[in-house]
């Protein structure tokens, strides 16, 4: 069994930037982040590969938002910036015995959950 605890959500204006961080008990392959808006189903924003060498990201965060791990810490990172109002949701890490590669967007492949922080930009 592996906890994920993460943190760094926080209220920002739109066009600020903010750096999740998600920590494990453990080991373990692919790591991804999916958000949940309010009323919205949850989707996934970013994965990356046990050693990093792949990541992957869903098409609205492309070039705004990077995901990176430290594996001597068990930690992985979300770094978002240029925020705006429709990145408002609560945020989520996951984690995954299996690899990222073709499956990273799908909740089912992940074994693990964080309990969500939240992250509010406003206009």
């Amino acid at each position: 069994q592996v906890q994920l605890v993460d943190s760094g959500g926080d209220s920002v204006q739109a066009g600020g930037s903010l750096r999740l961080s998600c920590s494990a008990s453990g080991s373990v392959w692919c790591m991804g982040w999916f958000r949940q808006p309010p009323g919205k189903e949850r989707e996934g924003v970013a994965a990356i590969s046990r050693t990093g060498s792949a990541r992957y990201y869903a098409d609205s965060v492309t070039g705004r938002f990077t995901v990176s791990r430290d594996n001597a810490k068990n930690t992985t990172y979300l770094q978002m910036r240029n925020l705006a109002p429709e990145d408002t949701a609560t945020y989520y890490c996951a984690a995954s015995y299996r690899a990222c590669a073709g499956i990273w967007q799908a909740a089912g492949t992940y074994n693990f959950w964080g309990q969500g922080t939240q992250v509010t930009v406003s206009s």
